[in-house]
């Protein structure tokens, strides 16, 4: 066997594994890091109840009372959470979703209490979208043919977006996938003298499997698929032109969704991007770590922490997490 150079002849020179000898070294050097501010909740409001309900595939997440939603994002800013964004649950839909835009609708009103609530302390982030709010589930509403008419989506979109803003809404998120969402957004905001109101764009919104708890969490009642408008798994390019075009649409955000699967995409976003960039840690992602620790085949923590690290080591500088008032606390810690 041939003897190794002994260390006073120069190997190996340089030893890496210094910096990795304590807790200490790895916290002074560590190249990414995860701050509270960088997190978003995501939550849930369902009109018609008296006290949270439980979510069977989002163990830990729940349904909210217009009560308790209040007495969560107190605790979301408490904890330093960056910001919440809001959905929706009606007890009533229909084929244009009009509840979105009835300033009586349980977003809208609900987005009233947190701004009155904790506006002022935190960015209050609301869903843009019609698919909780109509009874077929799409996105949008549908032609004759029942295929989602892109044009006539934009209609409802500027009226949801004027009920949002007057609600207090902070950032708008157009997670629709409509062509031309943004600027129709943000074209109505501005007539409207609402050009405080800004609006993060769903850019890369993918076509993609990992939403099945949040359907749960929506009581959606979609059937077939998103593919005409949401993007097809297999392409990458394709989102580089959706930020350019947002970006050109008045964008003051864009966003990639999922996170995990999609972590190429988010570098490419994120190395072309003029405008902060966020990635949504969807339902499927966190509801496969909670299994697997249910199970106890991973530490869910330590799970939790490494897949926030990798998205943000990836280029995003905003998180959307189910975890995030958990990972705020242990940060806090």
């Amino acid at each position: 066997m041939t003897s190794l150079p002994s260390s006073a002849g120069g190997f190996p020179a340089r030893r890496p594994r210094r910096l990795r000898a304590s807790a200490p070294l790895r916290r002074l050097v560590a190249e990414t890091r995860l701050h509270p501010a960088d997190l978003v909740l995501p939550v849930f409001v369902r009109e018609g109840l008296d006290a949270p309900r439980d979510i069977t595939s989002l163990p830990g997440v729940r349904q909210h009372s217009r009560g308790s939603l209040v007495a969560l994002a107190r605790e979301a800013v408490d904890a330093g959470v960056g910001g919440i964004m809001v959905f929706g649950v009606p007890a009533v839909r229909d084929a244009t979703g009009s509840g979105i835009d009835d300033p009586d609708g349980i977003l809208n009103v609900a987005l009233a209490d947190l701004a009155e609530a904790v506006g002022d302390r935190t960015v209050l982030m609301a869903d843009l979208c019609l698919d909780e709010f109509t009874d077929h589930g799409h996105c949008g509403v549908l032609d004759d043919r029942g295929r989602v008419d892109n044009d006539a989506t934009l209609e409802r979109y500027a009226s949801a977006a004027l009920a949002q803003a007057a609600a207090g809404v902070h950032l708008l998120g157009t997670s629709g996938m409509m062509d031309g969402q943004v600027g129709v957004v943000r074209r109505t905001l501005d007539e409207a003298g609402r050009q405080d109101t800004g609006i993060v764009a769903y850019a890369a919104k993918y076509a993609s499997a990992f939403y099945g708890p949040f359907r749960e969490a929506v009581e959606s009642t979609l059937t077939g698929d998103r593919t005409t408008y949401q993007q097809d798994p297999a392409g990458a390019r394709e989102s580089l032109l959706e930020v350019s075009l947002d970006v050109e649409e008045g964008a003051d955000m864009v966003m990639v969704k999922p996170a995990l699967p999609y972590l190429d995409v988010l570098r490419q976003v994120a190395d072309a991007s003029p405008v902060p960039v966020a990635a949504y840690q969807v339902s499927g992602e966190y509801a496969m770590v909670a299994a697997a620790a249910a199970n106890g085949w991973i530490d869910r923590d330590r799970a939790v922490m490494e897949s926030l690290l990798s998205i943000r080591r990836a280029g995003a500088d905003v998180v959307l997490t189910y975890s995030a008032l958990d990972v705020a606390r242990a940060l806090q810690g």
